[in-house]
């Protein structure tokens, strides 16, 4: 079927009907992913990423946009065949079989679900830090309720706060990065150079690698996108293209203002050895650039753009992939409900926010929540993309016969291979903990399996015949 017929018209020969409202154009969903990510992500992770690459942060950032890049091809390709809520889980289950839908949708929920506790509880340490009169549980609370209710009020209500939210954080981003250009031309910091691309004394692609896996949190929340798609008023390739642009935008952004930082943070072999318990390393830069006023815009912003940006649309993206799994009875069909008036998966959207105080709340009585909640996001994610790769080559080779040798073989199988090795080199401790919730998801599938509920997708037959046609 074209990418040029009805939106409805394509939805309903998969079984399902238009409930979520049709209002977001290709400019709504590039904002989208980019406030997803955050253009000034990189604030609240840089120590972390400085050290886990021997100082060569910028070189981490480029090798992770070029890997999710490679993951926004294949989210384009699987977009255009079935354009649907669901994200990776619709993919998977669509292009390889249902079954397989319900194991990526359980990898990538350890994504969606935990990323919004992430942010909140970020943004609510870095607020307590501002204000410690100000606990952080009750930021967390304010954060939680907050997003909740702007995100029950309707997605254009959404797409609007993230307009204005995209347009502060660039502000804030552009200050930085004239004032570090300034005075890294004064010679303040260690110098310009280009050690945060390459550093032969500390170089190799496994340090490089196990970096990524950490940097690779910024990029997290282009995939959101795709959640979107029953909200997308133009072509299905519009959500590939979203994808993309986003991207490149972010990518280009962590990359400069991350090699920017390198040369203005003090004590960079210090950093590496003892790396950035504080989380405090990337205002420490911008102090050096431009005085304490500058480290707490830095600080300040960092909190507003996690804890209510982010979140905002983290909330958003987490709602609508289990409104699909509920949809297609994978989760409890309570979640699966459309508030009448603003065409919202509201039940969807409240379980996320209580899920996600509670998260936070736990997390935060951790000496290692932060760390260990964003270990998980990425394993979660990453794990995902490895199905959405195989989903591409199955869908369009294997089922469709396709001889689009690069779109549909090729550049899956780099995605995958690049993957692959970010998470053969990420933390132990993610590993141990992704695997586990994976095992979780492969007992629940042989529960549903012997008690003969197969995991099953409206019209899940006509996958052969759309891949023929894509």
């Amino acid at each position: 079927m074209s990418d040029s017929a009805p939106r409805g018209e394509r939805l309903e020969t998969y079984g399902y009907t238009q409930q979520l409202a049709r209002s977001l154009g290709f400019r709504d969903l590039v904002v989208y992913g980019l406030v997803f990510m955050v253009p000034i992500a990189p604030f609240g992770i840089f120590g972390g990423v400085f050290q886990g690459a021997g100082g060569m942060v910028a070189l981490a950032y480029a090798v992770g946009m070029l890997a999710m890049m490679f993951t926004a091809h294949s989210y384009a390709q699987m977009s255009r065949a079935f354009p649907m809520a669901g994200s990776v889980y619709s993919y998977a289950g669509r292009g390889i079989g249902a079954p397989f839908g319900f194991l990526s949708g359980w990898m990538i929920l350890l994504d969606y679900i935990l990323v919004p506790a992430l942010l909140y509880l970020v943004a609510a340490v870095a607020m307590n830090s501002l204000v410690a009169s100000v606990p952080v549980w009750l930021w967390l609370i304010g954060f939680v309720v907050l997003n909740t209710v702007v995100n029950w009020l309707g997605i254009e209500m959404t797409a609007r706060i993230n307009k204005i939210m995209l347009a502060a954080e660039l502000v804030v981003l552009a200050i930085f990065l004239v004032v570090g250009a300034v005075a890294v031309a004064q010679g303040k910091g260690n110098g310009f150079s280009f050690h945060a691309f390459y550093d032969a004394h500390t170089f190799s692609w496994s340090l490089v690698f196990g970096a990524v896996s950490i940097a690779v949190l910024s990029f997290l929340g282009f995939d959101g996108i795709s959640t979107l798609a029953e909200e997308n008023r133009d072509s299905a390739r519009a959500i590939g293209r979203s994808m993309v642009a986003a991207l490149l935008l972010a990518g280009v952004l962590f990359i400069v203002q991350t090699w920017l930082a390198a040369m203005l943070v003090p004590h960079p072999q210090t950093l590496i050895s003892d790396g950035d318990p504080d989380g405090t390393a990337f205002y420490d830069a911008a102090r050096v650039a431009g005085g304490a006023w500058l480290g707490t815009l830095s600080a300040l912003a960092t909190a507003i753009a996690w804890g209510f940006a982010n979140s905002l649309v983290a909330q958003a993206a987490t709602s609508r992939l289990l409104f699909a799994m509920a949809r297609d009875r994978q989760l409890p069909h309570f979640l699966a409900r459309i508030d009448p008036r603003s065409k919202v998966p509201a039940n969807a959207t409240f379980l996320v926010a209580v899920v996600s105080l509670g998260l936070g709340l736990y997390m935060n009585s951790r000496t290692d929540g932060i760390t260990l909640l964003g270990s998980l996001v990425n394993f979660g994610a990453m794990t995902a993309f490895l199905v959405l790769h195989v989903s591409v080559v199955v869908h369009y080779v294997v089922r469709g016969g396709s001889r689009d040798w690069w779109r549909h073989l090729i550049a899956p199988l780099i995605g995958f291979a690049i993957l692959t090795y970010v998470v053969i080199n990420a933390k132990v401790a993610a590993q141990r903990l992704g695997f586990l919730w994976l095992a979780i998801g492969v007992v629940l599938l042989i529960g549903l399996l012997v008690a003969g509920r197969r995991p099953e997708l409206p019209n899940e037959n006509s996958t052969a015949e759309e891949a023929g046609h894509a």
